[in-house]
């Protein structure tokens, strides 16, 4: 038996194997280019290693695309045969067994056999990352926390992944609204770990969650070593950048990270996607005129709204539709986002809630009828968490559903929705609640003034 960099047993009696099974740990926390050539090595040199097959498998299910389920069963299946093989240690099963869940649709069952795998090892940061990685996808952020904490605890400045540790404890912290312990942590981490991108987003989005905007534009431009490397998770990072100019109004600065960084690729991984169709949106909610750009996510959109693997990658498929007008696509997705929802798994529970409603509220917003956009919005807005994501990501939603309360007049219901949003966010305003606070005391002493110059 060797030991990987997560100091766990493995059952692979080939060094170079062992080389790149530490290169996939390695890539899968680091969002590194090269982590899928790691693994296809691994699984050409030591065929039989089962956990190789149930890594496969679990990326394939993270990507949410209906065409890879077919690719993370075969994956399943090889695993169960490696098995049977014996010589697996109880972790590599528990990861197989954790695949196998998921491919029930019910990956808050995987989330437990990856525990499981860290009472055996809580100093096991591969297995933390897959938890805290599968709960992110779920929106479970105090479980994020939980798990990490459990874990960080074995971790410490020998351990030669604990920068990364520390990356995913800043960013749980973050997702509770721990703010100052989350950028420390954080910011520690990458003295660890410089090419950490997940440890510094984590840090961006306490700067986004706080107004720091120039301090969080600060962050990425100084440490190029934290994304330059990465895969499609570099995009991501510019997104956040694009976030924080947009807060500072540098409307021209936004759309030119668009067109040269974020959407210089025109992928239809739905998180690309969802990083295009949300920023457009919010350009478009601050009057800003995007031009074609709604034209190839629309197409995309249409071609991927038969997925129903996530209900966060729908939405955002929803909404390039609206802003595009695609009127029957739209129609479609929601009532496929309907038919998923009576399903009863993990992903139905939560198309049936928000999804269903968000999708109608989308799409009525869509129609310019902003009452019953308001209505279907606002009646999915406590939910908002369950699709998965972010706080920023899902901000996206917040903002559709404050603007059309604001739409439909329900200037009451929309100064609560403000004020609760705004108190998520340390209670510093930002220049989006900043305006519309502005707008709603525009609005309300309109009719008023005019009644009494009359």
């Amino acid at each position: 038996m060797r030991t990987d960099i997560s100091t766990c047993q493995v059952s692979l009696d080939d060094d170079t194997a062992l080389q790149h099974w530490n290169g996939v740990i390695h890539g899968v926390l680091c969002h590194g280019q090269a982590t899928g050539d790691h693994l296809n090595a691994l699984l050409d040199r030591s065929p039989d290693f089962a956990m190789g097959h149930a890594m496969k498998g679990l990326a394939c299910l993270m990507l949410g695309r209906r065409e890879l389920v077919e690719v993370a069963q075969g994956a399943c299946d090889d695993a169960f045969k490696k098995l049977d093989l014996g010589g697996a240690t109880k972790r590599e099963r528990l990861w197989c067994e954790a695949l196998a869940e998921w491919l029930a649709w019910k990956p808050s069952n995987s989330i437990a056999k990856m525990e499981q795998a860290l009472v055996l090892n809580p100093a096991d940061t591969i297995s933390m990352k897959l938890s805290h990685g599968i709960r992110f996808m779920l929106g479970d952020q105090k479980g994020m926390l939980w798990s990490i904490e459990r874990s960080i605890i074995a971790h410490d400045e020998s351990h030669p992944l604990y920068g990364y540790a520390l990356g995913c404890r800043a960013f749980a912290l973050e997702e509770v609204g721990r703010y100052a312990e989350a950028e420390q942590i954080g910011r520690r981490g990458l003295d660890f770990a410089r090419d950490d991108a997940w440890g510094l987003h984590a840090v961006a989005h306490v700067y986004d969650m706080t107004h720091l905007t120039g301090q969080g534009i600060a962050l990425i431009d100084n440490f190029p070593d934290a994304w330059s490397h990465c895969n499609n998770f570099r995009f991501h990072v510019w997104w956040h950048k694009a976030l924080l100019h947009l807060d500072q109004g540098e409307i021209e600065t936004v759309l030119d990270l668009y067109d040269t960084k974020i959407r210089d690729e025109k992928t239809d991984d739905y998180r690309d996607f969802s990083n295009a169709s949300s920023l457009l949106l919010r350009l478009e909610l601050e009057g800003v005129d995007v031009g074609n750009r709604w034209d190839e996510l629309s197409l995309l959109a249409e071609k991927r709204s038969n997925d129903g693997c996530l209900t966060f990658a729908d939405m955002h498929y929803m909404l390039a539709l609206m802003g595009n007008k695609t009127e029957k696509g739209a129609s479609r997705l929601t009532r496929h986002v309907i038919e998923t929802a009576e399903t009863n798994d993990d992903v139905g529970r939560v198309m049936r809630t928000p999804g269903v409603d968000l999708s109608k509220g989308i799409e009525a917003f869509g129609e310019a009828d902003y009452a019953t956009a308001f209505n279907f919005l606002k009646g999915a807005q406590p939910q908002f968490q369950s699709m998965g994501g972010s706080h920023a990501q899902r901000d996206v939603f917040e903002r559709l559903t404050i603007e059309a309360g604001l739409r439909a007049g329900r200037l009451e219901d929309t100064e609560q929705l403000l004020g609760t949003r705004t108190a998520l966010r340390g209670n510093q305003e930002d220049s989006f609640a900043a305006s519309r606070m502005a707008k709603i005391q525009e609005l309300r002493s309109g009719p008023t003034l005019f009644t009494a110059a009359e």
